[in-house]
């Protein structure tokens, strides 16, 4: 079995001129596709709109630990790997598309609403140190001299000095750029169908009729990426969609926050995320309303409402944008990354709270697998193959690799939107 880059030097046989399609140019398919260009291949990427999904909506936390859930160690251990990443893959990345991109190295509280928050943010300190993952309990008075801003009805908080945050907006913006300088051609045009070749992944059709072909198809598309055609049962990614809504406001005078401050307001999670321009995103709602991105002004109160219960000067603030997305989510909230079932077809689909986190994982171990045939370990948990207990196991290669030539439902709110995929 050979890798997309087996003959990424050599003659071309696609008629695309490219080694790889990617379609999704949210920052897990720019990501990807930036990358595979690092490494010797060509990369065409399909996207009618690159951005408009949920990178743009995302907030931007980079928060493998107060992210942090029982049950999900493999998880938790691939986020904290991708955090890990972060600065290097940020310095390189600022020089190659020659953007900023925000990345700050802010830390994040939580805050406690009540003392039962208090006992479950002591739980999760244990459970955070048992890991040794760095975390400190705050009481009401520390929390007040690190937030002056916050509520003066907060019990405490927990502190978390490694969990980050970068802007998702100038990280999508940098990465598309990127991409262009590294020679990638971009087409603005939806993918419409998958294109097989005696089983195997051959290229895509495009919405305006366009046939593309490569070797290798990675999708990249979130939520969408189970509605391309021709896509055999046996692959179709394993996602739904949750729909997100989060706020931008814009705040003048003193910055009110100087770090990400997240909360449970009466059982509500809530996050703040303050930029260096004086904006603050506030997130996020989470619904199972499938593919409806209809804005909800119950959801904009919700969120307007809790943020002040943490901030009350937010409500001062300008309302300046609502956002809506959807979150591809899969049926462990774990991401689908390697080889599908059909051969040449790869997917980097299903990081439902976690796309930008994990960005530079991901990333990395597609082009990996394209220009080497190889996976990482700390990906083999996620897979595609782990939905199909029938399936052999995908190895450590491109499998089969050839030499390139309703009515809304109640919404319950999540500690995050996201960040992934598709555009």
């Amino acid at each position: 079995m050979l890798a997309a880059g087996a003959n990424a030097r050599g003659s071309r046989s696609s008629a695309s001129g490219a080694d790889v399609i990617v379609a999704g140019a949210g920052v897990i398919g720019l990501g990807v596709a930036w990358r595979a260009q690092l490494r010797g291949l060509s990369v065409t990427i399909v996207d009618p709109a690159p951005g408009s999904g949920a990178s743009g909506a995302a907030a931007g936390m980079l928060a493998p630990v107060s992210e942090l859930h029982y049950g999900e160690r493999p998880l938790l251990e691939l986020n904290t790997a991708s955090a890990l990443r972060y600065p290097a893959f940020v310095d390189e990345l600022e020089r190659s598309s020659g953007c900023e991109i925000g990345y700050l190295r802010c830390g994040t509280l939580v805050a406690a609403w009540d003392a039962a928050d208090m006992a479950g943010l002591r739980d999760i300190h244990g459970f955070a140190r048992s890991l040794g993952l760095e975390t400190e309990l705050l009481t009401r008075h520390q929390l007040r001299a690190r937030i002056p801003a916050s509520a003066s009805g907060l019990v405490g908080a927990l502190a978390v000095p490694g969990d980050h945050q970068v802007d998702n907006r100038r990280l999508h913006h940098a990465l598309l750029r990127a991409c262009e300088r590294e020679g990638a051609t971009m087409l603005r045009v939806a993918a419409r169908e998958l294109l097989l070749r005696a089983g195997r992944a051959a290229g895509l059709r495009l919405a305006d009729g366009t046939e593309l072909t490569a070797p290798v198809v990675v999708l990249a598309c979130g939520v969408w990426s189970a509605r391309i055609g021709g896509l055999p049962l046996a692959a179709l990614p394993a996602v739904r969609p949750v729909k997100g809504q989060t706020l931008r406001l814009r705040t003048v005078g003193p910055p009110l926050l100087t770090c990400v401050l997240r909360g449970s307001v009466r059982g509500c999670p809530v996050y703040l995320v303050p930029r260096g321009d004086g904006r603050v995103v506030v997130g996020a709602s989470s619904e199972e309303v499938g593919f409806d991105l209809r804005p909800r002004a119950g959801a904009v109160y919700e969120l307007l409402r809790d943020a002040q219960a943490l901030v009350p000067g937010l409500g001062e603030a300008e309302l300046e944008e609502v956002s809506t997305s959807l979150r591809p989510a899969s049926p462990d909230n774990a991401p689908l990354i390697g080889p599908s079932r059909v051969p040449g077809l790869v997917l980097a689909v299903g990081h439902y709270r976690n796309g930008v986190l994990l960005t530079p994982v991901t990333a990395d171990a597609i082009a990996g697998l394209l220009a080497d045939g190889a996976m990482p370990a700390e990906v083999a948990p996620f897979t595609p193959a782990r939905f199909d207990p029938t399936a052999a196991s995908p190895g450590s290669g491109l499998v089969g690799a050839e030499p390139p030539g309703p009515g809304r439902r109640e919404s319950t709110r999540d500690p995050t939107v996201t960040e992934e995929d598709g555009g």
